[in-house]
């Protein structure tokens, strides 16, 4: 059906495929393209007869059977090919046509990519877009940044096919240019610290008590029916309930321990020190996942290196797997409040209209970080648009009270047993740094004064100052 298709989508990897799949079966005909023809035959083949799905077997083609204006949603891997599959199909394209990157782009590359395609009459929106295999065809979390007279090309599309909570869609225009794929950078980031102290609380219950991989699924299951509830708990539970076939083990326990990352949590990080938010639990996440990498050097290291030795008293076993449930629930408040707290600094510092509480409202489906507690931060946001820090909002703030005492105890525990808790641990400084009127800081500073004369302010007078530390001692307006 030449000119009729109302989407195109090229690149047909598990992404790309799955959302050409969830458009087709909403209704809506789909243009598909990849670079490898066969890619394009076998989506064919195997779900032709979920809806209306076009194949095309070159970029002429495959534009020709779009309706105009022209909307291609491109599904390539981000970098270099996304500049070049842009390229491409801008030549082909007409004035006020639309291309949208999908992938997990760079925000600045998105900023970059808006404009030559704005120098060129083309319409662009970076968009995140959340969910993994399952959540691109039964309905991701989807988020757009652009202009809305680009993002009203697509609106209908996108919120019919995106996943579905108490009657709204997980999908809104996030802001202008980079925004979108900012947010969904964060989004990952935040999805980094949450299995990061997933981790932790399954290797603190394993090796502290010795509990196996039944038991442990046993144990997330219940937590996954409290205020833990999220698709990452239940992710959890599933994968330790999992036994392999070829050794009848837990597969957990077979799976080699090095985790991999693509980058969108280095990246966060990255812009969290430009920006100046201390996004603790994030970064440990990320250099936990670096550390586990070292296998070779962690493999020598275990032969030589002494720690401690023992587990924890098995009379105090329903205590401490209470306690790490209350530490794992308070590091992951913590780390949504940091990572909330660096979308609104972005926002400022680019000039974005970033709505944080719309951002829960859209992650509560469809994106791997949807848990109970973010309709509490859409609450949190209603009651205080201006909220810079979760941590002020009455919820969170009782909550995190609450629990730590059973979060004081897990670190201490932690440290006697000789199990690392980058994540736990960093949460909770970060909470005791955070609540102090005073810190140790002032001692930094006198040190900077004395060796880089880089000046200090004084609590009691307005001014700067610099002590002469080397000379007469005497202290001087800067």
């Amino acid at each position: 059906m030449p000119g009729q298709c109302e989407l195109g989508v090229t690149g047909l990897a598990t992404m790309g495929a799955n959302l050409a799949r969830n458009a087709a079966r909403h209704g809506f005909p789909v243009a598909v393209h990849n670079r490898t023809e066969s890619r394009t035959r076998e989506l064919l083949d195997r779900h032709g007869d979920e809806g209306e799905l076009v194949g095309t077997s070159s970029t002429e083609e495959f534009v020709a059977a779009l309706a105009r204006p022209r909307r291609i949603l491109v599904m390539v891997k981000a970098g270099p090919a996304v500049d070049a599959v842009l390229e491409e199909l801008a030549g082909h394209l007409d004035e006020g046509d639309l291309l949208i990157d999908g992938g997990n782009s760079f925000f600045e590359d998105t900023v970059r990519r808006e404009q030559a395609m704005a120098e060129r009459g083309l319409r662009f929106l970076g968009t995140g877009v959340s969910g993994g295999e399952e959540g691109a065809l039964h309905g991701p979390s989807i988020m757009p940044g652009g202009s809305p007279e680009a993002y009203g090309l697509v609106e209908r599309l996108f919120t019919t096919i995106a996943a579905q909570v108490d009657g709204v869609p997980c999908c809104r225009l996030v802001g202008p240019g980079g925004a979108g794929h900012y947010v969904k950078m964060v989004h990952n980031g935040i999805e980094y610290a949450d299995m990061q102290l997933i981790a932790e609380a399954y290797d603190l219950l394993g090796q502290g008590l010795g509990m196996g991989a039944g038991e442990l699924a046993e144990v997330f299951e219940r937590w996954n029916a409290g205020d833990l509830d999220s698709f990452l708990i239940e992710t959890t539970a599933k994968v330790l309930r999992k036994v392999d076939e070829a050794t009848g083990q837990p597969l957990v326990d077979v799976i080699l321990d090095q985790a991999e990352q693509k980058g969108t949590g280095r990246w966060t990080v990255q812009s969290a020190l430009e920006l100046g938010v201390p996004v603790t639990g994030i970064t440990e996440a990320v250099f936990a996942r670096v550390l586990s990498s070292q296998k070779e050097q962690r493999t020598a290291a275990a032969k030589v290196l002494q720690g401690p030795s023992g587990r924890l008293d098995a009379s105090r076993a329903d205590a401490f797997v209470d306690d790490v449930r209350d530490a794992l629930y308070a590091s992951k408040v913590v780390a949504y409040a940091q990572g909330f707290e660096q979308m609104a600094a972005a926002a400022d510092a680019y000039g974005w209209d970033v709505d944080l509480g719309g951002l829960a409202t859209i992650w509560r489906g469809g994106c791997i970080i949807r848990a109970r507690f973010l309709d509490r931060i859409r609450e949190a946001y209603a009651a205080d648009p201006s909220l810079r820090n979760l941590l002020f909002a009455e919820y969170f703030r009782d909550a995190v009270g609450d629990a730590q005492d059973a979060w004081r105890r897990v670190a201490a525990a932690a440290v006697e047993l000789g199990v690392p808790t980058p994540a736990f641990a960093s949460s909770l400084a970060y909470y005791d740094g955070f609540r102090r009127e005073r810190g140790p800081a002032n001692l930094l500073q006198a040190q900077r004064d004395f060796f880089g004369a880089h000046t200090y302010r004084r609590i009691d007078r307005p001014g700067v100052f610099h002590t002469r530390w080397s000379e007469d001692g005497r202290e001087v307006e800067a």
